[in-house]
């Protein structure tokens, strides 16, 4: 298992994470099949990445032939045996359900020799506790992107207690491939990113709840003030607060009350106010 042998990859899962997951690893010459129970889901994706790869050669990013590499690299499908058929890494970025992971983990580990990386993309999840779930659970680890990926330098590698060194430096090296800063971190609740962002995030929302600022001039004080490159509740938007709920109450439970999810949050994923896939947030993706 070493990062440079990896031909073939799966990525299961082709929501917003998924897709861009599995641009970066076509771009980077791996053959790779998305897999999806939504056939209309893959087709909107594949769009997804083509258009991704349309832009970066518009503005000079990407060369004509490594766009086309790329298309030619990734393929679509409903059929969970083929996407992973001699595959040399899968990587998970299915919806946040501990259900729903594991149950896909005791799939892979049945299924594939003990030499493929089974990695997650979860964000907050314990993954010694999805890695259990699959045979020969040494070789599962997380592999934590950011969105959106094809963008984002970061990739969290986590150890949990099982993992190898060979997974482990295999996943190291692999987001290097991708073109990727890889940090490693301990499998512990919310790992770092997400402990450390959806602090300010939170933080953020109980602002706009308490009339402090407006959410613009809110992320306006963090990119101008503190250098991020994305406000906060951007960045939520972007994220979907259905997400950043389900997380923060995962990590209310295991951290304590500083993660308590805002009542102002709570509202908006009520309301069905999920951010930019919904077209509304803390801001208007109407247009």
């Amino acid at each position: 298992m070493n990062a440079e042998s990896i031909q073939t990859a799966a990525v299961i899962g082709a929501g917003t994470m998924g897709h861009g997951i599995a641009q970066v690893l076509a771009m980077a010459g791996i053959k790779t099949r998305l897999f999806d129970i939504d056939a209309a889901g893959i087709e909107s994706a594949l769009q997804k990445v083509a258009a991704n790869l349309d832009k970066g050669v518009a503005r000079g990013k990407v060369t004509d032939e490594a766009a086309r590499a790329a298309r030619a690299a990734l393929s679509g499908t409903t059929d969970l045996e083929a996407a992973i058929a001699g595959v040399n890494v899968v990587i998970e970025a299915v919806p946040e359900r501990m259900g729903l992971k594991t149950g896909l983990f005791a799939q892979l580990g049945a299924a594939l020799g003990p030499d493929v990386l089974l990695a997650t993309n979860t964000s907050s999840l314990p993954i010694g506790e999805i890695g259990a779930a699959a045979a020969s659970p040494e070789r599962v680890c997380g592999m934590h992107f950011f969105n959106p990926v094809h963008i984002m330098q970061l990739v969290e590698v986590v150890r949990t207690e099982a993992s190898s060194d060979e997974a482990i430096q295999t996943a190291m090296d692999l987001a290097r491939r991708l073109g990727k800063e890889p940090i490693l971190v301990k499998d512990s609740p919310g790992f770092a990113s997400s402990r450390l962002g959806l602090v300010i995030g939170l933080e953020a929302m109980r602002m706009v709840e308490a009339g402090v600022a407006s959410a613009e001039d809110i992320d306006k004080a963090m990119t101008l003030g503190y250098g991020f490159p994305m406000g906060p509740l951007r960045l939520t938007d972007l994220v979907g607060l259905d997400v950043r709920l389900s997380i923060a109450e995962y990590l209310a439970g295991e951290l304590g009350d500083h993660f308590r999810p805002p009542a102002i949050l709570n509202q908006k994923v009520a309301a069905g106010e999920l951010g930019k896939k919904s077209g509304k947030g803390f801001f208007d993706w109407s247009e």
